[in-house]
């Protein structure tokens, strides 16, 4: 990566915040990267002005440094919350030492703010469990995590489970459908620093190419084509790599091959057409991936505005 990577992490205490902690070093993340720690405290009142900008936690990138929280704007963290984001950011130091962080508290909404706060921060990537906790309820995915999947500028990592050994090669699905994005999708994994013997099975799902090609030997010769380049580049990163190709709808083939592969994680494409505030809305089929998977989801995307 030319550039340092810039990683918002949405935390909120839950176990679910933790696992997507744990997971990071099965992400294939850089040693060095801008991290952000943004902690959401959810109010169900209607939010005046002054609360837009909230309080900044500043946090030092020296691990014995003591934790202070200034007030920017708008209400205080309490002693509860300055505890949560001082454990989230001694745990992200446990497996990230050199990574320069800071935390960011606010409240209101859990998924607007963090849209927003990725948005005025240039996010390339946000990272959080598919559950969480806000108040005394439990959201399901379909409603944060789902709302911050499809609507947010940067790519998005949504962890499930916590059941991986650390330092144990990755198992990773590349769903591929011949658009314009899926290479793009082959490139961001394969700039990744995945651990030695990390594999990578790339996934078509025939129905889906039938309708783009009109014709089964077209078909046949996009696929081939495909497959090739893709494996191409992620020979090139040193990462094993198969290819499987199944008839069926690619929102139910792609989750079973992950399934049955065992899988770690799915990266798709948000591959939408639309846009919302600069940011490509999820498609129908990555909008299923991301409901239905077992395991943890990167929907990628690549070339979004800057502010």
């Amino acid at each position: 990566m030319s550039e340092k990577i810039r990683i918002l992490i949405a935390y909120d205490g839950s176990e679910f915040a933790d696992s997507a902690i744990d997971d990071l070093p099965r992400a294939g993340l850089p040693r060095e990267a801008d991290v952000m720690i943004a902690y959401v405290q959810e109010t169900w009142l209607p939010p005046p002005s002054m609360y837009e900008i909230a309080e900044k936690v500043l946090v030092s990138s020296e691990p014995t440094a003591a934790k202070t929280v200034r007030a920017v704007e708008g209400p205080k963290a309490d002693e509860d919350d300055v505890l949560l984001l001082t454990h989230a950011v001694n745990k992200v130091r446990s497996y990230f030492p050199d990574w320069h962080l800071e935390t960011h508290f606010m409240q209101g909404s859990p998924a607007s703010k963090i849209i927003r706060q990725s948005t005025d921060w240039n996010a390339d990537l946000i990272v959080l469990g598919s559950h969480g906790t806000t108040g005394n309820r439990l959201f399901a995915l379909g409603s944060v995590s789902q709302k911050i999947a499809n609507e947010a500028g940067a790519s998005v990592r949504i962890v499930r489970g916590n059941a991986w050994k650390q330092g144990s090669p990755s198992r990773i699905v590349v769903g591929l459908d011949g658009g314009e994005t899926a290479l793009d999708v082959v490139r961001a994994v394969a700039r990744r620093m995945w651990t030695m013997g990390s594999e990578v099975r790339l996934v078509t799902a025939k129905e889906l190419a039938g309708r783009a090609s009109g014709a089964a030997q077209e078909t046949e010769t996009w696929i081939g084509k495909f497959v090739q380049e893709a494996q191409s580049i992620l020979d090139a990163a040193g990462l094993s790599v198969s290819h499987v190709i199944k008839e069926g709808n690619p929102k139910t083939v792609i989750v079973e091959a992950a399934d049955e592969w065992g899988a770690d994680c799915i990266f798709i494409g948000a591959s939408g057409r639309g846009s919302l505030l600069g940011s490509i809305l999820l498609g129908s089929v990555a909008t299923a991936i991301v409901s239905r998977a077992n395991c943890t989801v990167e929907v990628v995307r690549l070339n979004r505005p800057k502010s």
